[in-house]
């Protein structure tokens, strides 16, 4: 390597790996950068995240309440947080002519409501800093050199010579493909899908398939539990509660092979006893009028048609004129309805594993490694994951941005 240009090399092409390139380029022009992608596509989560409009960050108060939302690495990003925030990040993507805008859930999305807009900014940043991108380029070894660099192996035999590296490669679902990280000497926590929905298969309710209501979801025997949104698929159940619970529970769901119970509360402001208490006032006001036509919860019709079904009220029945019998399996089925889970699906192409290198390991000031110097990490491939909401980006331009500041400072 000539001494006179220092290089930075940056595995990954996504949201991490491309925050901490461009970065790294604009902090020190002298500093040759380039970014390998192991597809032929770069930032291919920025493009689906949040339905295609990309779900840049969360709008949180402060760091305390932001780590809270990691069911993994809450330590960790703590302590990164104090260096590049949500603040910078609209900062930043703001300076660059793109807007933010926060959603009443806390979501926050660029104006345009188009991930095109994040992507778009990101590859002029890497065309106006010069950083070198190449695609279908993956990095199969690490070596180190005598001088502390580093050379990469790639797939196809060819070597390429950095006095940095920076591995943003995202999360694997196997723990054998880690095997090339584990090399350097370090140590994997294994991998776990940690955003995915719940399969039912054969359940009467995915008749209701595109049904969004809110809910309370808790999973039977465990501690596991969440409020808000829920949606109803034709192979089960999604939504912000289910993919919640998902994170929460990756270790926990995995360990059962995805099957147990969930329990659904489709009145989340009642439990059993409140329904008892409120049922015959109920059954009262709206005593002559047929049960079927009157909801008083403010249910989706569909919904309330379908557990009055499984309750088996007959639609001609009046408040009034519901046997007693029902009417306590109504009740029990508002507040708390079992629903078996047999099986998962990984959630569009947003998903994310639990589990990479373990956070012990990487100093959360730098992103360096605390075992070899001059390896960098960023994003997804240690382990930190954070619930749906624009957590998992905002760790990822925090630990990009810490990573180029590090490095550019060497």
């Amino acid at each position: 390597m000539s001494s006179i240009r220092k290089r930075l090399v940056v595995a990954g092409g996504g949201a991490a790996g491309f925050f901490c390139a461009v970065n790294a380029a604009r902090l020190s022009p002298q500093l040759e950068v380039v970014l390998l992608e192991k597809t032929g596509k770069l930032l291919s989560k920025v493009k689906v995240s949040g339905g295609g409009r990309c779900n840049v960050t969360h709008n949180a108060p402060d760091i305390t309440y932001m780590t809270k939302r990691y069911p993994r690495g809450q330590h960790f990003v703590k302590k990164s947080f104090s260096r590049f925030f949500v603040p910078d990040t609209i900062a930043w993507f703001a300076d660059r002519g793109v807007k933010l805008k926060a959603e009443a859930d806390g979501r926050m999305f660029p104006v345009t409501d188009d991930s095109q807009t994040i992507i778009d900014c990101l590859l002029y940043e890497a065309d106006r800093y010069r950083v070198r991108v190449e695609m279908n380029q993956e990095v199969t070894s690490l070596e180190r050199t005598a001088a502390g660099g580093w050379i990469l192996h790639l797939q196809g035999g060819r070597k390429l010579e950095t006095d940095y590296v920076c591995i943003a490669a995202g999360g694997y679902a196997q723990a054998g493909k880690f095997s090339w990280l584990e090399q350097t000497g370090h140590t994997i926590v294994p991998p776990a899908p940690s955003l995915f929905t719940f399969n039912m298969p054969g359940n009467p309710i995915t008749s209701l398939m595109g049904l969004a209501t809110e809910a309370h979801v808790k999973i039977a025997g465990s501690k596991l539990q969440e409020k808000g949104p829920l949606l109803i698929t034709h192979w089960g159940m999604s939504g912000p509660a289910i993919l919640r619970l998902s994170a929460w529970g990756a270790r926990e769901l995995q360990a059962l092979q995805y099957t147990f119970t969930a329990i659904v509360n489709w009145l989340p402001d009642y439990n059993e006893n409140t329904l008892r208490e409120a049922w015959p006032s109920l059954r009262l006001e709206y005593g002559k009028q047929k049960i079927h036509h009157k909801n008083p919860f403010g249910l989706p019709q569909r919904l309330w048609h379908f557990l009055l079904q499984q309750a088996g009220i007959h639609e001609e029945n009046r408040w009034a004129d519901v046997p007693a019998k029902d009417q306590n399996k109504l009740m029990k089925l508002l507040v708390s309805m079992d629903f078996p889970v047999k099986g998962k699906t990984t959630f569009k192409e947003e998903f994310v594993t639990c589990g990479g290198i373990t956070l012990s390991e990487i100093d959360p000031a730098t992103m360096e490694s605390r075992l070899v110097p001059n390896l960098f990490f960023a994003g997804e491939v240690m382990d930190v994951d954070g619930i749906t909401g624009g957590f998992n980006f905002q760790h990822a331009w925090t630990s990009g941005f810490v990573a180029a500041t590090a490095i550019v400072g060497k």
